[in-house]
C-alpha cells in the first residue's frame, strides 16, 4: 500500500510531462498540416493533433487528481482518477491506431500528390494554380522534384517547350544564397538537388512515429496508475459504490 502511494505520487508528476509531450506532438502536427495541408484535400487531416492536445489538457487534472490521492485517499477522487484513467486509455489507443494508418496512408497519397504537381508544372506560365504549389514546397524544403532534380528534365522540356538538352529546372529549386540563379543545369551546385518527397515523408514519418510512442509510453503508465489506485481502493472502506 505504501509503494502504491508512493508510485502515484510519482506517475503524477510525470503526467505533466507527459501531458507537455503530447500536446508538442498534437501542436507539431496541426502546425504541419496547416504548412502542407494544400497537398491533401481532406478535412480531417489534424484528427491526430486534436486528439493528442485534448489527451494533453485531461491529464493535467489526471496528475493532479493522482498527486491527491496518494497524499489523502478519498472515495470520490479515486473513482474520477479511474474515469479520468480509462479515458484517456481509450483516446491514447485510439490515436496510436490513427498514427499508424496516416502514416501508410499519406505517404501513398503524397506520392501521387507530388507526381501531379510535377506533372502539371507550366514553366511558361507562372501563376498556373499547380505551379504555386509547387513553387511553395520546394522553397519551404529546401528540395527539387519528387525523387530528385532530374525529374523536371523531361517534364520541362516538354511543357516549356525546350529541347530535351536544353531544359531548366524551377526557379524555386534555387539556393537563396544565388540570386542570379535561373535554374540553368549548367550550375548545379546553385539549385537543390535532393527531391521532396523523401524530405517530405521522413517529416510526416517522424512526427506520427513520435506521437505513437508518446501514446504507448503514457498508456503504460496509465495502467500503473490504474493498478496503484486500486490497491489504495481495495484498502479503503466504502459504504457507497453508487459512484462508481
Amino acid at each position: 500500500r505504501l509503494f502504491a502511494r508512493f508510485l502515484l505520487n510519482f506517475l503524477g508528476f510525470i503526467f505533466w510531462g507527459t501531458a507537455a509531450a503530447l500536446a508538442f506532438g498534437g501542436v507539431w502536427w496541426i502546425l504541419m498540416c496547416k504548412d502542407y495541408g494544400y497537398l491533401y484535400q481532406e478535412f480531417f487531416l489534424p484528427l491526430p493533433g486534436c486528439l493528442a492536445v485534448v489527451a494533453a489538457i485531461i491529464l493535467l487534472p489526471t496528475g493532479v487528481l493522482a498527486i491527491s490521492v496518494s497524499a489523502k485517499c478519498s472515495r470520490y477522487k479515486q473513482g474520477t482518477l479511474m474515469y479520468l484513467l480509462l479515458v484517456l486509455l481509450c483516446l491514447e489507443m485510439s490515436l496510436a491506431v490513427l498514427a499508424q494508418i496516416y502514416s501508410i496512408w499519406m505517404a501513398s497519397e503524397l506520392k501521387s500528390s507530388i507526381g501531379y504537381l510535377v506533372y502539371h508544372y507550366n514553366g511558361t506560365h507562372s501563376q498556373a494554380p499547380g505551379n504555386s504549389t509547387m513553387d511553395v514546397v520546394q522553397r519551404k524544403l529546401q528540395c527539387c522534384g519528387a525523387q530528385n532534380y532530374t525529374d523536371w528534365l523531361k517534364e520541362t522540356a516538354a511543357s516549356w517547350h525546350l529541347p530535351a538538352e536544353k531544359a531548366y529546372v524551377p526557379e524555386s529549386c534555387c539556393k537563396e544564397e544565388y540570386f542570379h540563379c535561373r535554374g540553368d543545369l549548367g550550375h548545379l551546385e546553385q539549385f537543390f538537388q535532393e527531391g521532396c518527397l523523401k524530405k517530405l515523408e521522413d517529416q510526416l514519418h517522424f512526427v506520427m512515429l513520435y506521437m505513437f510512442w508518446c501514446c504507448i509510453v503514457v498508456s503504460v503508465l496509465e495502467m500503473l496508475a490504474g493498478v496503484s489506485n486500486g490497491i489504495l481502493m481495495r484498502h479503503q472502506t466504502f459504504h457507497n459504490l453508487r459512484f462508481l
